[in-house]
């Protein structure tokens, strides 16, 4: 847990989910390298952007609505 109690397990899951998912579209050729590079840049510039928090936060409430399944 972080030291505002978010899981860092979800986190983590999730980046390698969406890393998974890149791989695959560029396996696939649903996505080329100047794309997929694109889309880690945004997702990268994204984290460090003042809309970080929210999303975090949507992201944790999401995890929370599925594992109560």
């Amino acid at each position: 847990m972080t030291t505002n109690g978010d899981p860092v397990v979800l986190s983590i899951s999730l980046l390698v989910l969406f890393g998974l998912f890149l791989a695959v579209l560029m396996k696939f050729k649903a996505v080329g390298p100047g794309s997929a590079f694109v889309g880690v840049m945004f997702g990268y510039y994204l984290a460090a952007s003042p809309a970080s928090p929210a999303i975090d936060e949507l992201m944790a409430s999401l995890g929370h609505f599925v594992s109560s399944f």
